[in-house]
Protein backbone atom coordinates (compact mmCIF):
# COMPACT_ATOMS: atom_id res chain seq x y z
CA UNK A 1 0.00 0.00 0.00
CA UNK A 2 1.46 3.54 -1.01
CA UNK A 3 2.89 6.11 2.08
CA UNK A 4 -0.13 8.76 1.98
CA UNK A 5 1.33 12.36 1.47
CA UNK A 6 2.72 14.30 4.71
CA UNK A 7 0.44 16.45 5.64
CA UNK A 8 1.32 19.98 5.41
CA UNK A 9 2.44 22.23 8.46
CA UNK A 10 0.05 24.26 9.85
CA UNK A 11 0.74 27.72 8.54
CA UNK A 12 0.49 30.71 11.22
CA UNK A 13 -2.61 32.47 11.30
CA UNK A 14 -2.82 35.96 11.82
CA UNK A 15 -6.20 35.96 13.80
CA UNK A 16 -6.91 38.95 12.08
CA UNK A 17 -4.48 41.31 13.70
CA UNK A 18 -3.13 42.14 10.29
CA UNK A 19 -4.04 40.93 6.56
CA UNK A 20 -2.81 37.90 5.11
CA UNK A 21 0.75 37.43 4.31
CA UNK A 22 1.27 35.78 1.06
CA UNK A 23 5.17 36.16 0.94
CA UNK A 24 5.07 34.80 4.99
CA UNK A 25 3.42 32.11 4.05
CA UNK A 26 4.49 31.02 0.91
CA UNK A 27 8.09 31.40 2.98
CA UNK A 28 7.15 29.57 5.86
CA UNK A 29 5.40 26.59 3.64
CA UNK A 30 9.01 25.85 1.72
CA UNK A 31 11.25 26.40 5.11
CA UNK A 32 9.03 23.84 7.03
CA UNK A 33 8.29 21.15 4.09
CA UNK A 34 11.48 19.97 2.53
CA UNK A 35 9.68 17.75 0.48
CA UNK A 36 7.84 20.89 -0.69
CA UNK A 37 8.14 22.06 -4.26
CA UNK A 38 7.89 26.06 -5.22
CA UNK A 39 5.03 26.01 -7.33
CA UNK A 40 2.92 23.96 -4.85
CA UNK A 41 4.05 26.03 -2.16
CA UNK A 42 2.53 29.07 -4.27
CA UNK A 43 -0.51 26.94 -5.02
CA UNK A 44 -0.78 26.36 -0.99
CA UNK A 45 -0.26 29.95 -0.26
CA UNK A 46 -2.61 31.15 -2.60
CA UNK A 47 -5.10 28.21 -1.07
CA UNK A 48 -4.92 29.54 2.48
CA UNK A 49 -5.27 32.73 1.36
CA UNK A 50 -9.14 31.62 -0.14
CA UNK A 51 -9.15 29.93 3.36
CA UNK A 52 -8.50 32.96 5.20
CA UNK A 53 -9.73 36.16 3.44
CA UNK A 54 -13.76 37.05 2.98
CA UNK A 55 -13.93 37.57 -1.00
CA UNK A 56 -18.04 37.50 -1.74
CA UNK A 57 -18.23 37.62 -5.10
CA UNK A 58 -16.02 35.78 -8.07
CA UNK A 59 -14.61 38.93 -9.46
CA UNK A 60 -13.70 39.61 -5.86
CA UNK A 61 -11.95 36.01 -6.14
CA UNK A 62 -10.27 36.30 -9.12
CA UNK A 63 -8.82 39.93 -8.63
CA UNK A 64 -7.46 39.03 -4.81
CA UNK A 65 -5.75 36.23 -6.44
CA UNK A 66 -4.30 38.49 -9.06
CA UNK A 67 -3.07 40.82 -6.50
CA UNK A 68 -1.46 38.38 -4.20
CA UNK A 69 -0.07 36.61 -6.96
CA UNK A 70 2.02 39.65 -7.99
CA UNK A 71 3.26 40.43 -4.91
CA UNK A 72 4.45 36.52 -4.38
CA UNK A 73 6.30 37.09 -7.77
CA UNK A 74 7.67 40.41 -6.86
CA UNK A 75 9.19 39.01 -3.84
CA UNK A 76 10.99 36.34 -5.18
CA UNK A 77 14.63 36.24 -6.62
CA UNK A 78 13.26 33.71 -9.38
CA UNK A 79 9.74 34.35 -10.08
CA UNK A 80 9.50 31.84 -13.03
CA UNK A 81 9.28 28.94 -10.86
CA UNK A 82 5.99 30.57 -8.80
CA UNK A 83 4.57 31.26 -12.15
CA UNK A 84 4.33 27.68 -13.04
CA UNK A 85 2.14 27.35 -9.90
CA UNK A 86 0.36 30.46 -9.67
CA UNK A 87 -0.92 30.40 -13.27
CA UNK A 88 -2.02 26.79 -13.49
CA UNK A 89 -3.82 27.45 -10.29
CA UNK A 90 -5.53 30.42 -11.84
CA UNK A 91 -6.03 28.89 -14.60
CA UNK A 92 -7.60 25.75 -12.64
CA UNK A 93 -9.94 28.49 -10.36
CA UNK A 94 -11.26 29.86 -13.44
CA UNK A 95 -12.21 26.95 -14.62
CA UNK A 96 -13.85 25.47 -11.46
CA UNK A 97 -15.73 28.47 -11.13
CA UNK A 98 -16.76 28.29 -14.84
CA UNK A 99 -17.89 24.86 -14.21
CA UNK A 100 -19.65 25.30 -10.55
CA UNK A 101 -21.74 28.01 -11.83
CA UNK A 102 -23.02 26.58 -14.89
CA UNK A 103 -24.13 23.54 -12.82
CA UNK A 104 -25.73 25.83 -10.57
CA UNK A 105 -27.54 27.83 -12.89
CA UNK A 106 -29.26 25.17 -14.54
CA UNK A 107 -30.27 23.92 -10.49
CA UNK A 108 -32.03 27.10 -9.57
CA UNK A 109 -35.00 26.69 -11.50
CA UNK A 110 -35.68 23.36 -9.99
CA UNK A 111 -34.75 24.34 -6.21
CA UNK A 112 -36.44 27.81 -6.69
CA UNK A 113 -34.31 30.70 -5.90
CA UNK A 114 -31.12 31.34 -3.28
CA UNK A 115 -29.06 34.37 -2.61
CA UNK A 116 -25.94 35.19 -4.97
CA UNK A 117 -24.00 34.88 -1.56
CA UNK A 118 -25.30 31.30 -0.44
CA UNK A 119 -24.41 29.97 -4.01
CA UNK A 120 -20.52 31.54 -4.26
CA UNK A 121 -20.17 30.24 -0.98
CA UNK A 122 -21.02 26.78 -2.14
CA UNK A 123 -18.85 27.61 -5.20
CA UNK A 124 -15.72 28.56 -2.57
CA UNK A 125 -16.14 25.69 -0.52
CA UNK A 126 -16.25 23.24 -3.44
CA UNK A 127 -13.37 24.66 -4.82
CA UNK A 128 -10.90 25.02 -1.85
CA UNK A 129 -11.90 21.23 -1.43
CA UNK A 130 -10.50 20.64 -4.60
CA UNK A 131 -7.59 23.06 -4.12
CA UNK A 132 -6.43 20.91 -1.84
CA UNK A 133 -6.96 17.38 -4.17
CA UNK A 134 -5.46 19.38 -6.88
CA UNK A 135 -2.13 19.52 -4.21
CA UNK A 136 -1.94 16.20 -3.00
CA UNK A 137 -1.96 14.69 -6.96
CA UNK A 138 1.01 17.39 -7.57
CA UNK A 139 2.85 15.98 -4.46
CA UNK A 140 2.07 12.09 -5.18
CA UNK A 141 3.46 12.96 -9.13
CA UNK A 142 7.34 12.41 -7.75
CA UNK A 143 6.36 8.65 -7.28
CA UNK A 144 4.49 8.53 -10.75
CA UNK A 145 7.70 9.75 -11.99
CA UNK A 146 10.37 7.55 -10.27
CA UNK A 147 8.36 4.28 -11.73
CA UNK A 148 8.54 5.95 -15.03
CA UNK A 149 12.58 6.72 -14.67
CA UNK A 150 14.18 3.93 -13.00
CA UNK A 151 13.83 1.78 -16.15
CA UNK A 152 17.05 3.67 -17.21
CA UNK A 153 18.68 3.08 -14.18
CA UNK A 154 19.94 -0.32 -14.80
CA UNK A 155 22.83 -3.02 -13.73
CA UNK A 156 26.15 -1.65 -14.10
CA UNK A 157 25.36 1.65 -15.18
CA UNK A 158 27.02 4.90 -13.47
CA UNK A 159 24.75 8.11 -13.07
CA UNK A 160 26.04 11.43 -12.94
CA UNK A 161 23.80 13.84 -11.43
CA UNK A 162 24.18 17.29 -9.21
CA UNK A 163 22.19 19.11 -7.37
CA UNK A 164 19.79 18.86 -4.49
CA UNK A 165 16.66 17.67 -6.38
CA UNK A 166 13.85 15.42 -4.81
CA UNK A 167 12.61 14.07 -7.79
CA UNK A 168 16.52 12.97 -8.63
CA UNK A 169 16.35 10.90 -5.46
CA UNK A 170 13.27 9.01 -5.60
CA UNK A 171 14.14 7.79 -8.98
CA UNK A 172 17.54 6.38 -8.28
CA UNK A 173 15.87 5.37 -4.83
CA UNK A 174 13.44 3.38 -7.00
CA UNK A 175 15.95 1.72 -9.05
CA UNK A 176 18.11 0.69 -5.67
CA UNK A 177 14.59 -0.40 -3.83
CA UNK A 178 14.50 -3.31 -7.05
CA UNK A 179 17.64 -4.50 -6.23
CA UNK A 180 19.29 -2.66 -9.63
CA UNK A 181 23.25 -2.79 -8.97
CA UNK A 182 24.80 1.45 -9.86
CA UNK A 183 26.65 3.83 -8.79
CA UNK A 184 26.13 7.47 -8.92
CA UNK A 185 29.07 10.18 -9.45
CA UNK A 186 27.75 13.49 -8.08
CA UNK A 187 29.29 16.85 -9.42
CA UNK A 188 29.29 18.81 -5.97
CA UNK A 189 29.40 23.14 -6.36
CA UNK A 190 32.44 23.54 -5.32
CA UNK A 191 31.56 24.47 -1.60
CA UNK A 192 31.04 20.63 -0.20
CA UNK A 193 34.20 18.50 -0.31
CA UNK A 194 33.76 14.62 -0.76
CA UNK A 195 34.67 14.65 2.60
CA UNK A 196 32.01 16.35 3.75
CA UNK A 197 29.30 15.21 1.36
CA UNK A 198 25.94 16.99 1.20
CA UNK A 199 22.38 15.86 2.38
CA UNK A 200 21.55 14.39 -1.08
CA UNK A 201 24.77 12.48 -1.28
CA UNK A 202 24.44 11.25 2.45
CA UNK A 203 20.78 9.79 1.64
CA UNK A 204 21.58 7.51 -0.95
CA UNK A 205 24.49 5.99 0.76
CA UNK A 206 22.02 5.05 3.30
CA UNK A 207 20.04 3.37 0.49
CA UNK A 208 22.98 0.86 -0.53
CA UNK A 209 24.20 3.57 -3.20
CA UNK A 210 27.74 4.13 -4.12
CA UNK A 211 28.26 7.58 -5.11
CA UNK A 212 31.65 9.09 -5.75
CA UNK A 213 31.66 13.03 -4.79
CA UNK A 214 33.27 15.16 -7.36
CA UNK A 215 33.85 18.71 -7.47
CA UNK A 216 32.67 20.64 -10.40
CA UNK A 217 35.80 21.32 -11.91
CA UNK A 218 36.71 17.53 -12.03
CA UNK A 219 33.42 16.82 -15.05
CA UNK A 220 34.99 17.06 -17.87
CA UNK A 221 37.07 14.14 -17.02
CA UNK A 222 34.95 12.14 -14.93
CA UNK A 223 31.88 12.24 -17.88
CA UNK A 224 33.74 10.07 -19.78
CA UNK A 225 32.93 7.23 -17.07
CA UNK A 226 29.32 7.91 -16.58
CA UNK A 227 26.76 6.17 -18.55
CA UNK A 228 24.22 9.32 -18.76
CA UNK A 229 23.15 12.00 -16.72
CA UNK A 230 19.90 12.84 -14.80
CA UNK A 231 18.86 16.28 -13.12
CA UNK A 232 16.06 17.79 -12.10
CA UNK A 233 14.46 21.18 -12.82
CA UNK A 234 13.19 24.26 -11.26
CA UNK A 235 10.90 24.34 -14.31
CA UNK A 236 10.43 23.71 -17.72
CA UNK A 237 9.68 25.88 -20.42
CA UNK A 238 7.70 26.05 -23.61
CA UNK A 239 10.68 25.41 -25.99
CA UNK A 240 11.64 21.82 -23.75
CA UNK A 241 14.57 23.49 -21.78
CA UNK A 242 14.95 23.81 -17.97
CA UNK A 243 15.39 26.09 -15.50
CA UNK A 244 17.83 24.55 -12.94
CA UNK A 245 21.01 25.26 -10.70
CA UNK A 246 23.75 26.52 -11.90
CA UNK A 247 25.96 24.37 -13.76
CA UNK A 248 23.15 22.22 -15.19
CA UNK A 249 23.89 24.19 -18.55
CA UNK A 250 27.75 22.78 -18.79
CA UNK A 251 26.89 19.51 -17.31
CA UNK A 252 24.54 19.77 -20.58
CA UNK A 253 27.37 20.89 -22.88
CA UNK A 254 29.44 18.00 -21.30
CA UNK A 255 27.16 15.36 -22.10
CA UNK A 256 25.93 16.33 -25.39
CA UNK A 257 30.07 16.45 -26.21
CA UNK A 258 30.91 13.16 -24.81
CA UNK A 259 27.93 10.71 -26.40
CA UNK A 260 26.38 10.62 -23.29
CA UNK A 261 22.27 10.68 -22.80
CA UNK A 262 20.61 13.88 -20.48
CA UNK A 263 18.02 12.98 -18.81
CA UNK A 264 15.27 15.49 -16.86
CA UNK A 265 12.67 14.53 -14.14
CA UNK A 266 10.57 17.11 -13.98
CA UNK A 267 6.73 17.35 -12.20
CA UNK A 268 3.88 18.96 -15.20
CA UNK A 269 3.11 21.08 -12.69
CA UNK A 270 6.63 23.17 -12.84
CA UNK A 271 6.01 23.39 -16.98
CA UNK A 272 5.36 27.14 -17.53
CA UNK A 273 4.71 29.36 -20.33
CA UNK A 274 7.38 30.92 -21.02
CA UNK A 275 9.78 31.02 -23.76
CA UNK A 276 13.57 32.07 -23.62
CA UNK A 277 16.16 31.77 -26.29
CA UNK A 278 19.29 32.25 -24.03
CA UNK A 279 20.07 32.81 -20.17
CA UNK A 280 19.72 36.49 -20.92
CA UNK A 281 16.07 36.33 -21.22
CA UNK A 282 15.43 35.14 -17.86
CA UNK A 283 13.31 37.63 -15.68
CA UNK A 284 15.88 37.52 -12.55
CA UNK A 285 17.81 39.88 -10.59
CA UNK A 286 21.05 37.87 -10.34
CA UNK A 287 24.32 38.91 -11.11
CA UNK A 288 26.55 36.55 -11.80
CA UNK A 289 29.44 39.02 -13.28
CA UNK A 290 30.40 41.53 -10.07
CA UNK A 291 33.97 43.01 -11.66
CA UNK A 292 35.94 44.74 -8.77
CA UNK A 293 39.23 46.02 -7.91
CA UNK A 294 38.68 45.76 -4.10
CA UNK A 295 41.44 43.11 -2.36
CA UNK A 296 40.15 42.85 1.07
CA UNK A 297 39.49 40.34 2.85
CA UNK A 298 35.73 38.70 1.56
CA UNK A 299 33.53 40.91 4.21
CA UNK A 300 29.42 40.43 4.93
CA UNK A 301 28.34 41.70 1.77
CA UNK A 302 31.06 39.41 -0.26
CA UNK A 303 29.50 36.88 1.64
CA UNK A 304 25.72 37.79 0.48
CA UNK A 305 26.83 38.08 -3.11
CA UNK A 306 28.31 34.53 -3.35
CA UNK A 307 25.01 32.96 -1.62
CA UNK A 308 23.21 34.59 -4.06
CA UNK A 309 25.28 33.30 -6.86
CA UNK A 310 25.21 29.68 -5.26
CA UNK A 311 21.62 30.22 -5.32
CA UNK A 312 21.48 31.00 -8.90
CA UNK A 313 19.67 29.64 -11.66
CA UNK A 314 20.54 28.80 -16.00
CA UNK A 315 18.97 27.65 -18.78
CA UNK A 316 19.25 24.56 -20.45
CA UNK A 317 18.51 24.79 -24.18
CA UNK A 318 16.35 21.34 -25.90
CA UNK A 319 19.09 20.48 -27.99
CA UNK A 320 20.86 19.47 -24.70
CA UNK A 321 18.07 17.33 -23.51
CA UNK A 322 17.49 13.49 -24.47
CA UNK A 323 14.47 13.52 -23.02
CA UNK A 324 12.17 14.71 -20.07
CA UNK A 325 9.96 12.71 -17.94
CA UNK A 326 7.02 13.57 -15.88
CA UNK A 327 4.24 12.06 -14.56
CA UNK A 328 2.80 11.69 -18.48
CA UNK A 329 5.33 9.42 -19.06
CA UNK A 330 8.93 9.87 -21.17
CA UNK A 331 8.84 12.58 -23.48
CA UNK A 332 10.96 14.59 -26.17
CA UNK A 333 11.94 18.67 -25.42
CA UNK A 334 9.55 19.24 -28.41
CA UNK A 335 6.36 17.57 -26.50
CA UNK A 336 6.39 20.04 -23.62
CA UNK A 337 4.54 22.69 -25.48
CA UNK A 338 1.75 19.77 -26.49
CA UNK A 339 1.71 19.23 -22.55
CA UNK A 340 1.24 22.44 -21.88
CA UNK A 341 -1.62 22.81 -24.63
CA UNK A 342 -3.28 20.07 -22.53
CA UNK A 343 -2.92 21.75 -19.43
CA UNK A 344 -4.12 24.95 -20.55
CA UNK A 345 -7.00 24.30 -23.05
Amino acid sequence: MPTPPPETPPIPSNNGDSPFDITQTYNHLLSTDADLTMPVAAIESLIALLSESPPSTISETLDLLASSTATLKASASNPIAISAGTDLFQRYIISTLQQRSSIDSKGKGKRGASTGVDDFQAIRAHLLANSRLFVQRAKEARGTIAGAAKKFVRDGCTVLTRGESRVVAAVLSAAAEEGVRFRVVYANDGHTSSACPTAFVQDLRRSNIPVASIPFAALASAISHTTFALVGAESVVESGGILSGMGTYQMGLLAKSAGKPFYVAAESHKFVRFYPLSASDLPTDQKLLDFSTDVTEEGEDEKAKRKSRDRAIDFTPPELITAIVSEAGVQTPSAVSEELIKIWY
